[in-house]
């Protein structure tokens, strides 16, 4: 971990970590899971769902266009404490879920048998005494608009039609997702955030809380993100779409009627293609190498040869198990459209930070080409020029943008020690050194 700073005075100074500490280490590797009776683990967990909007309340999107009815599906662990002053809001990335941690009972019966499989994609730090310690808070993540696990989205039943929207279903954007997620938190009763936290796109969602809602939040947690996806990003989300959107089975997005084929090749291919982005080049050559997959294959045909071609082919292929192509062009695009300069600062980023009045944690990745460090570097300066309280630290891994998943460890500890310590930023915003000017 190279560096780790506050706005605040005084300043901290910077820490350099042990050299063994930057190495990729067994704990990056996938452990044994915990089990559903393991004092460590949420057990069983079943998704909840809830209208937030019906015809006589619809809910306004940010393009004008009215959703109704609009339904959420999130999962909670933990205990809401007596002054409901212990939420933590956990935000998805782009592929992610509600089901953070433990494990889905109701995996089969909702049709999504690979959760039966795994525990919750966060499972690793959400639990039991574990970074995100559900013994003290009360955890709440929510499956974005455009989804395909339960929140409305283009495969949902249009009112207007009786049929899956489709590509009728409105554009969506990360500040729709905000202002539905608040909708959710009123419903629970809760009026403030002790921490919203998000890795990537997730991480866009957790600025936008502390944007969009400065006074319901205290600690912002960005992880591998930040507030915009640089240009190289939005090439990527274009061609993963252009894949989508020329399949021949892809119909213009009609393709939920029994009988016909949904685009699943151009889907593989978008996912093939994004999840290059999630690793690094390092990290490729030390786990794929110019390994072949047999060695006693002859050369010369365009099957899938080399190591990194069956992984990639993997990747794909289990992702359309999984995944409807339409929530993927519409996340995508949401995800390119968010910039919060131009969103809350007339395109200065110092301007927008002004609004915040928590206390942030960024968190970059060495290795990530996605939301390079120089980015959160950016960001992380518009914050101090602000006055606002915030840590900054990057860390040395080979794992690229998804080691905000993979480094388990290493996010936990840092994660741990930030919602731990001290809420200094109402007491800083009070002072007037920041919040809404």
């Amino acid at each position: 971990m190279e560096k780790t700073t506050f706005s605040s005075t005084p300043k901290r100074t910077e820490k350099s970590s042990n050299a063994a500490a930057n190495k990729p280490t067994p704990s990056a590797k996938r452990k044994a899971y915990d089990a559903p009776d393991s004092l460590r683990s949420v057990g069983m967990t079943r998704p909840k769902q809830l209208v937030l909007a019906d015809e006589k309340h619809p809910f306004r999107l940010d393009s004008g266009k009215f959703l109704a009815p609009m339904t959420v599906e999130y999962e909670t662990y933990g205990e809401l404490n007596p002054d409901h002053s212990n939420a933590i809001l956990i935000t998805h990335a782009l592929s992610g879920d509600a089901h953070v941690a433990g494990w889905d009972a109701a995996a089969s019966s909702s049709f999504r048998p690979w959760r039966q499989k795994r525990p919750g994609w966060w499972d690793d730090v959400v639990g039991p005494t574990k970074a995100i310690d559900t013994n003290r808070f009360f955890v709440i993540c929510a499956n974005v608009l455009g989804s395909c696990y339960g929140t409305t989205g283009p495969s949902s039943s249009n009112p207007a039609t009786g049929r899956p929207y489709g590509l009728d279903f409105p554009i969506v954007t990360v500040g729709d997702w905000v202002r539905m997620e608040a909708l959710l938190l009123d419903k629970l009763g809760i009026c403030q955030l002790y921490a919203v936290c998000g890795g990537s796109l997730g991480g866009q969602q957790a600025l936008e809380w502390a944007l969009a809602f400065p006074d319901r939040v205290l600690k912002c947690i960005v992880l591998a993100s930040g507030p915009k996806l640089p240009a190289q990003g939005l090439g990527f989300n274009a061609v993963g779409r252009h894949a989508i959107m020329h399949d021949g089975n892809f119909n213009n997005g009609n393709y939920y009627d029994k009988g016909r084929k949904p685009p699943h090749e151009g889907l593989i291919a978008a996912r093939m293609l994004a999840h290059i982005t999630y690793l690094s080049g390092q990290g490729m050559d030390t786990k794929f190498g110019r390994r072949v997959q047999n060695e006693h294959t002859e050369q010369g045909g365009f099957n899938a040869e080399f190591a990194v071609e069956s992984y990639l082919n993997y990747q794909g292929r289990s992702f359309v198990e999984r995944f409807d192509a339409n929530s993927y062009l519409y996340i995508t695009r949401a995800m390119d459209y968010y910039d919060a300069a131009a969103l809350w600062g007339d395109g200065d980023l110092v301007n927008a930070c002004s609004r915040i009045r928590a206390e942030v944690m960024v968190v970059s990745f060495s290795s990530d080409w996605l939301y390079p460090p120089e980015e959160s570097k950016t960001f992380v300066s518009a914050l101090m020029q602000n006055r606002i309280p915030v840590t900054y630290v990057k860390v040395k891994s080979n794992y690229g943008h998804d080691a905000f998943l993979v480094e388990a460890d290493k996010v936990g500890q840092l994660l741990r020690a930030f919602l731990l310590s001290p809420t200094i930023a109402r007491r800083l915003a009070d002072q007037g050194k920041g919040g809404t000017p």
